[in-house]
């Protein structure tokens, strides 16, 4: 009998040993912001072996942020997605979430007319992608608005909420001379509504909800267990008391106000204690082996930090309590290391090769010089440090590329405007000059790598296949010889 009795434990314990050891470990360690500029209302996606991130601008420039682990999002490249010219939205966008939906990306957003006085022009708006690339390229397919939505339509903070095979547009606005509210209307398919009309689901009756004004808004689903939630933004953004609210639909009709049920209380709100004020305007998302459940939120340092672009994106793993509603904790303090979501094995990137997609080569700067004017080229990728390139968000929905060899930038010679002008290196000066957009050109990570002074772009002389072929700007031609992959490295 006792040796039976150790037989059976010593098996208990390999079980034990066994299912630990096939869990997932942590992820990779991650200190929040995970973007200090831009980086309000966040949206966050995983997705095939990559996180993607995307903010409000308050440009007509939509850019996504994509790293392989939650920690590299904070220096990974910002890449211009949508870049948007039609007069009556190409300003102030705001809040845009990426769903995938029928087999494509939409890209869900509120944005404004240029050239008027911010902000009863908000409207939202939809775009589609091509294939199952997050990253596009995307195409405009609507505008989505209400007939009973006051000042003409005005209507921000879009998001999908899907019920019994249905879908539904959740947002906030106005009706009828209402407070700010979250509002709903039903969908055809990710693009079309199916009816035009409204209607208010919650609107902000509570104390908590009316600091600096009173706000519902930024509506966000969550499911669990069966049960299907909603969080939302309350209060004026401006103010530290900015915070969470939550619905659950505890009725059977997502159209019908009484299937709502409002938490009393605010579920995510300020700690002073860990200098975090007004954190707000959230999204969820899941650890790449599914066993975590994460928030993704934006939050001010300080008790003015405002509503503009001193708020940071911020995330962190949530739970659910014994009654199944989630449990959201406290806002951690910034520079607090934290085990990233479980399940991530790929490094973390600390910079970036640019391989031309013609020629493969990698951009270069000759012999790893250190002196201004260095000549930039391409030639084999070897993983030298001076084919390394940290490209560094400037805050402006442009990048700097700082060769890691050498501390110095790209820049094009002079600044000159002519085609055939020299991209060389050189101390930052901070001009435009030294400033590129990388716009996102075709799928496999392909940019151009536009100059904010000139508008044009990174090209290698004469499509040329050799070591040492110069770099210089030249206008867009759509070719290959014009196109960088942006491969991580560590």
């Amino acid at each position: 009998m006792r040796r039976l009795m150790v037989g059976l434990l010593a098996l208990l314990l390999a079980l034990v040993s066994a299912t630990s050891s096939a869990s997932a470990a942590d992820g990779r360690p991650y200190t929040n912001p995970l973007k200090s500029s831009k980086g309000a209302d966040p949206w966050l996606e995983y997705h095939d072996g990559n996180y993607y991130l995307v903010t409000t601008t308050f440009t007509g420039i939509l850019g996504i942020r994509k790293s392989p682990t939650l920690a590299g999002l904070a220096t990974a490249p910002n890449v211009q997605v949508w870049s948007d010219t039609t007069s009556t939205r190409n300003t102030n966008i705001w809040a845009p979430e990426l769903h995938f939906l029928d087999g494509h990306w939409y890209l869900y957003y509120s944005a404004g007319q240029g050239g008027v006085a911010c902000c009863d022009s908000q409207r939202t708006h939809v775009l589609e992608s091509a294939g199952t690339d997050p990253m596009g390229p995307y195409t405009y397919k609507n505008t989505l608005t209400g007939s009973n939505l006051t000042p003409g339509g005005w209507l921000i903070d879009a998001s999908v909420l899907q019920h019994n095979g249905s879908l539904y547009l959740v947002g906030s606005g106005f009706i009828n001379g209402s407070t700010q509210s979250l509002v709903i209307a039903p969908m055809s398919n990710p693009y079309t509504l199916a009816s035009n009309t409204f209607t208010i689901i919650s609107s902000p009756t509570l104390s908590w909800e009316t600091s600096g004004g009173a706000v519902n808004e930024g509506p966000e689903p969550l499911y669990h267990g069966g049960r299907t939630f909603l969080t939302y933004s309350a209060s004026f953004c401006g103010t530290a008391d900015y915070k969470l609210g939550q619905l659950e639909l505890t009725g059977s009709d997502p159209l019908n106000p009484a299937s709502w049920t409002k938490k009393q209380t605010p579920v995510f709100q300020r700690s002073d204690a860990n200098g975090v004020y007004g954190p707000g305007h959230n999204g969820f998302f899941t650890s790449p082996d599914g066993s975590e459940n994460w928030i993704v939120y934006h939050a001010n340092s300080s008790v003015g930090g405002g509503c503009g672009n001193g708020r940071t994106t911020r995330a962190q793993e949530f739970t659910w309590n014994a009654d199944g509603t989630p449990n959201f904790g406290t806002p951690v303090a910034l520079g607090t290391t934290l085990p990233g979501p479980s399940g991530e094995t790929a490094a973390t990137p600390t910079s970036y090769t640019l391989v031309n997609r013609n020629s493969g080569k990698c951009l270069d700067v000759n012999g790893g010089s250190t002196a201004d004017g260095a000549n930039i080229f391409q030639w084999t990728c070897n993983g030298g440090s001076n084919q390394k390139w940290r490209i560094e968000d400037l805050g402006d929905d442009t990048n700097r590329l700082v060769n890691v060899a050498t501390g110095k930038v790209a820049d094009v010679a002079d600044c000159s405007g002519a085609d055939g002008a020299d991209i060389r290196q050189w101390s930052w000066l901070n001009n435009k000059c030294q400033r590129f957009r990388a716009v996102f050109t075709a799928t496999g990570d392909y940019v151009r790598l536009v100059n904010e002074s000139t508008g044009k772009v990174a090209d290698v002389t004469d499509c040329g296949t050799a070591n040492g072929t110069d770099v210089r700007q030249w206008t867009w031609l759509n070719n290959n010889c014009q196109q960088w992959r942006l491969v991580p490295t560590t």
